[in-house]
């Protein structure tokens, strides 16, 4: 297939030992190795080597389960996780390219907090650090920490009208959370720090900012006990599946993350988020829009189809996913997202179905097809990842000429 397409961003999201329950069972997992540094470094070194823009490291704040209301009883699945801004800034110091992105649950945790441990991995990684913001219903979740109750979500789901209230009300949430941050990233300014041995002073204190955010959910005063990030606003990002993330995405992100399942559905949702950016005020600014695929890669499609029905065998039931599932060959694979990037995506995020297989074939396969089609980096050429992503570093609101 000769093209000369857009050259795209790509990230891949990892998750324990890949995307399928049963993966942690195959003959190259590690999964005695699930809680070490060495295991989660190796993965992003790997991604670093294929030149991919980001990781994500997938959180929770409760056991991996099958359902998504609650946990499952299961034992024959990957249960429990390490903090993925932790892990991130283990890996940071490691790593020199590639963009850090942990996730982070919002609805039960402080936006203080989380703004301050984003921004220490700013500075850790020199400037490669993001994170997505993750909203929670599940009540187990809100059981561990006893501060607030959300009502079950309704039998009808999120379309009835109280499973319509509910999501409004977590992602209304939200995006207050992301204001905050990125407010609390600005309370110092680039130059607040002076370090004068002549003087004494090591700041100035004129240049560091209450925010006064007061909304219906936070009250934050501010300023940050951290200095402004080397990036000025790390990147923010979203998975969005319906109209509510959606507008969380065109609002409040720097990336939003989506599932189409075939090219038209992938326009309705670019044209959705796009709208919503517009009616937000944000135009004129990029927001990214990634397509979530997760894939199970080989040599031959019959290789790859046949690796994940051995995996379904192992877990007895077949693998879904809110996601579309591709499994075929990197080649293939290289269609499918130029063909999904005509859409309107920018970039994808890859799930690898189990790692470090599909990880490797990832770095080692498609990279180097998109290559000879034009269509991906030959080197970093950028130092931050917001550099990578082709977004300009913002200026201080609060910073005066």
């Amino acid at each position: 297939m000769s093209r000369s397409p857009a050259p795209l961003h790509l990230a891949v999201a990892l998750d324990g030992a890949g995307w399928h329950p049963a993966a942690w069972r195959e003959p190259d997992a590690r999964p005695g190795e699930l809680f070490t540094a060495r295991y989660w470094t190796d993965l992003v070194t790997e991604a670093e080597r294929g030149l991919l823009d980001f990781v994500t490291i997938e959180d929770a704040l409760s056991l991996q389960s099958s359902r998504n209301t609650g946990p499952d009883g299961r034992t024959d699945q990957v249960r429990g996780r390490l903090d993925a801004v932790l892990i991130a800034a283990r890996v940071a110091p490691l790593t020199r390219h590639i963009g850090l992105v942990p996730t982070a649950v919002v609805t039960h945790t402080e936006p203080f907090h989380l703004s301050k441990a984003v921004a220490t991995l700013d500075h850790v990684s020199t400037g490669r650090a993001g994170v997505r913001v993750k909203v929670s219903v599940r009540s187990d979740e809100t059981a561990h920490f006893g501060r607030r109750t959300l009502p079950p979500l309704p039998e009808a789901g999120w379309e009835s009208p109280g499973g319509q209230v509910l999501i409004k009300e977590l992602f209304d949430e939200a995006g207050d959370y992301v204001e905050v941050l990125r407010r609390l990233w600005d309370s110092w300014e680039d130059d607040a720090e002076i370090r004068d041995l002549r003087t004494g002073r090591f700041i100035d204190r004129d240049k560091l900012h209450y925010i006064d955010f007061e909304g219906d959910r936070f009250r934050v005063k501010g300023p940050s006990i951290t200095p402004r990030p080397p990036q000025g606003q790390p990147v923010v990002a979203a998975l969005a599946h319906r109209a509510e993330p959606y507008r969380l995405v065109a609002a409040s992100a720097d990336i939003g993350f989506v599932t189409p399942h075939d090219t038209a559905d992938a326009r309705t949702i670019t044209d959705r988020i796009r709208a919503a950016q517009t009616a937000a005020g944000r135009a004129d600014e990029t927001v990214h829009v990634f397509g979530d695929l997760v894939v199970f890669l080989d040599a031959t499609p019959e290789a790859a189809a046949d690796r994940k029905a051995h995996l379904d065998g192992r877990a007895g039931a077949e693998y879904t996913s809110d996601a579309r599932i591709f499994t075929g060959t990197p080649a293939g694979l290289a269609d499918l997202l130029q063909d999904l990037q005509q859409a309107g995506l920018t970039g994808f995020r890859l799930r690898p179905g189990t790692l470090p297989h599909d990880l490797a074939q990832i770095t080692r396969h498609l990279v180097p097809e998109l290559q000879r089609r034009g269509a991906f980096r030959t080197t970093y050429g950028a130092r931050t990842l917001r550099g990578l992503l082709g977004l300009p570093r913002p200026a201080n609101r609060y910073a005066t000429a």
